[in-house]
């Protein structure tokens, strides 16, 4: 790619990024769009709508961008919980990397590489038509002293982001535990999740599970909740559901639309009026708490957080396929569909996840060969003949060569990750949190392999598979195709990074839909009822960690890509705390679990980029360079294994000293007895939850509150 490609897609990106800004500093304002902006002060009843048209709201306005920075991190944490915190520091951790690493690549190896004429003479006379491969590495001659530089260099940022690392870890267990400390009792703490429940003949599930806690942990057992099947309840639900919402929507229809019903849905009027549907759900309730519809699966109680830690961790029987435990999930973070499944089911069901995830992942080689074509407009060329004439204009070529080829990657990785997290919703997981744990590392490693690898390696199945089955020149390979797609990546963060994250704040799908629902006649009123969205850690979690990916491995090959990145982390730092503050509320809480997999990610990014230096200072031919680089990756790795020996058990659970402690300040609480008498009933099934007799509101549709996608909350009430 040549500097002009390049600056076109800067140009277009930037363009596309002011705009959003700039729609959003004046939408955000409008009383109209205040539920796609702002629906966590509405939430909160903070904001009043003044529905009188001023100048000041058609005119764009900074304000949100100095709240937003100056947004603190124990306001944060008090607003949004731990998670939040983590991923701020997350990017907070990339700018500090890339700071660093960027007065060392811009002020030192810049120059260098530009100055060398390994592959021509930099000419600043003519840089729009300059190739960007002069200002990477492979422009230092062969044997240059002054690679000595990008040695060094590898050597600062390794010891500099180790650092870095180590504090993080630090710090992040450090809060977990104060987080652990200062919050109030908590279902899950006194709880456990059993499997595999054995059942003697003539005796329930739920008996089976008294009996054995009683005996053999009779000091801190409380009580226990069974899980019945309860998959026809949520469909008869939502399907009760949709029906109310149809109601509603009729409702502000004029009287002359509302008169002219088919006759299918006076059916459903008619039965929701006479009790039938809640009738209907009674009685599915009732069947499935017979004890012929228990699942092997209950949720057990302690009196004290030490006892609950103590039976989720052991094995509990001989057989250990039998009487399996965990610690229990917050009751709001419960994924319900999966809990029928025997042991046998969720072992089978992780083998099919990693054979489709594996498929998926070389199915998505096919738009990746079709964006390096892109970008290769003399391949192109070859394939496709015919568009020899129109690729000759000097825009259409920057445009395909410098903005299409990311545009069209960025609009297929859209579609991966609610893929991954369907995936994981099938493999047995029984929260959300673990879901979307579970789907963030599978998408982090379907990007790195698929955007960076594939990518690299010419996107080519021949040459990719061939080069893995030669493991010793590994290193050698990557020396050589790494620098040469420095300008893709350039390009690829502009797009994805500036753009996307725009897009972001914009809220583009939100917003259409409001478009069309107002188009409809349907608009909300205050007394709606809609559901606060929250942050897919598994969508955005992957993507920084990937940008960190590509700085540091390219930080020293091709400096020019470290200004881009801290443009993005800066955007990304504004623009989501600014959403956590306005947009985002919390789902559920880890309490930082997704650092581990952020520590992982940047130690592997490490190897990587030793890796690659090996085999640049070897092609390049100082040997002795690559001799001094030998060590680093394994002293990186022996840091990595230490810090998991020193930080990683405490995002596992928590320790013995932390519960025993905060079980005794709690002996002392006059609300314990309260908390244990309303523990019992935290973990009700949504679908049996009680029912409530149609309470209707004047135009015979009955008022649900509180109703979900994601957890059936109680619809009706029954006296």
């Amino acid at each position: 790619m040549i500097v002009s490609a390049l600056l076109t897609s800067v140009g277009i990106n930037s363009v596309l990024c002011i705009l959003f800004f700039a729609l959003y500093s004046i939408l955000r304002k409008q009383p109209g769009y205040l539920y796609v902006y702002v629906p966590r002060l509405l939430a909160a009843n903070g904001i009043e709508k003044n529905l009188h048209i001023r100048l000041r709201r058609m005119i764009p306005s900074p304000g949100w961008v100095k709240k937003a920075w100056n947004l603190t991190e124990e306001e944060l944490l008090s607003t949004s919980g731990l998670d939040a915190v983590v991923f701020t520091r997350i990017i907070v951790l990339c700018l500090k990397i890339f700071s660093f690493a960027g007065i060392i690549g811009l002020f030192v190896l810049l120059p260098i590489n530009c100055a060398g004429t390994q592959l021509a003479a930099f000419d600043i006379t003519a840089i729009s038509g300059e190739t960007l491969d002069l200002f990477t590495i492979s422009n230092v001659n062969n044997g240059s002293k002054m690679l000595w530089a990008h040695c060094t260099a590898v050597y600062l940022i390794t010891v500099f982001v180790c650092f870095l690392l180590y504090h993080e870890y630090d710090y992040i267990s450090s809060k977990r535990n104060a987080y652990f400390y200062s919050s109030k009792p908590q279902p899950h703490q006194y709880t456990i999740l059993v499997r595999g429940i054995p059942v003697s003949p003539g005796s329930s599930v739920s008996e089976s599970v008294g009996n054995f806690f009683k005996e053999y942990h009779s000091s801190t057992y409380l009580s226990h909740v069974v899980i019945h099947r309860t998959n026809r309840l949520f469909f008869l639900i939502d399907y009760v559901k949709k029906i109310y919402r149809r109601f509603k929507h009729k409702q502000s229809e004029p009287v002359k639309e509302y008169s002219r019903f088919d006759d299918s849905f006076g059916v459903q009027k008619s039965n929701l009026e006479n009790g039938d549907l809640e009738e209907s759900l009674i009685t599915e309730q009732w069947d499935a708490s017979f004890s012929g519809q228990e699942v092997r699966s209950a949720f057990v109680f302690f009196r004290s957080r030490f006892g609950a830690a103590i039976a989720s961790r052991l094995q509990q029987s001989e057989k250990p396929t039998e009487w399996v435990t965990e610690q229990a999930p917050e009751p709001d973070d419960v994924y319900w569909p999966f809990f029928q499944a025997t042991f046998l089911q969720r072992w089978m069901s992780r083998v099919v996840i990693i054979v489709a995830s594996t498929l998926l992942t070389v199915l998505f080689l096919i738009p990746v060969v079709l964006v390096q074509s892109l970008a290769n407009l003399s391949q192109l060329e070859v394939w496709f003949p015919f568009l020899a004439s129109i690729l000759t204009a000097k825009v259409t070529r920057q445009i395909v060569t410098g903005y299409l080829p990311n545009l069209i990657l960025q609009i297929f990785v859209k579609l991966v990750p609610p893929v991954m997290e369907f995936l994981s919703s099938i493999q047995g997981y029984i929260s959300f949190s673990e879901i979307q744990r579970s789907a963030c590392d599978k998408f982090l490693w379907f990007i790195i392999w698929n955007i960076f690898f594939a990518n690299v390696l010419s996107g080519s199945f021949i040459n990719l598979f061939s080069v893995l089955l030669d493991l010793r020149n590994i290193p050698s390979h990557l020396a050589v195709t790494v620098p040469a797609q420095a300008s893709f990546f350039i390009a690829y963060v502009v797009t994805s990074g500036w753009t996307s994250t725009s897009s972001d704040l914009f809220r583009i799908i939100q917003l259409i839909q409001s478009l069309l629902r107002k188009c409809c006649c349907c608009n909300r009123t205050a007394s709606d009822e809609f559901e606060l969205p929250y942050i897919y850690y598994h969508r955005e979690i992957p993507k920084i960690l990937f940008f960190g990916l590509l700085g540091i491995t390219y930080f020293f090959l091709a400096p020019l890509i470290l200004p881009f990145l801290l443009v993005y982390f800066l955007l990304a730092y504004i623009i989501f705390k600014n959403q956590f503050l306005y947009v985002y509320a919390p789902k559920f809480e880890t309490a930082g679990k997704f650092w581990p997999t952020v520590h992982n990610c940047m130690i592997f990014s490490l190897v990587l980029m030793h890796a690659i230096a090996l085999g640049i200072f070897t092609v390049k031919k100082l040997s002795s360079a690559s001799t001094l680089i030998f060590p680093l990756p394994v002293l990186t790795l022996l840091f990595n294994e230490y810090c998991r020996k020193r930080f990683l058990p405490n995002f596992v659970a928590y320790s013995a000293e932390s519960l025993i402690k905060k079980d005794r300040e709690d002996l002392n609480d006059s609300e314990m007895p309260q908390f244990f008498s309303e523990l019992i009933t935290a973990y009700m099934d949504p679908a049996l939850s009680p029912l409530q007799c149609s309470d209707f509101d004047g135009h015979g549709v009955p008022s649900f509150s509180d109703i979900s996608n994601d957890h059936i909350a109680p619809l009706l009430s029954h006296a």
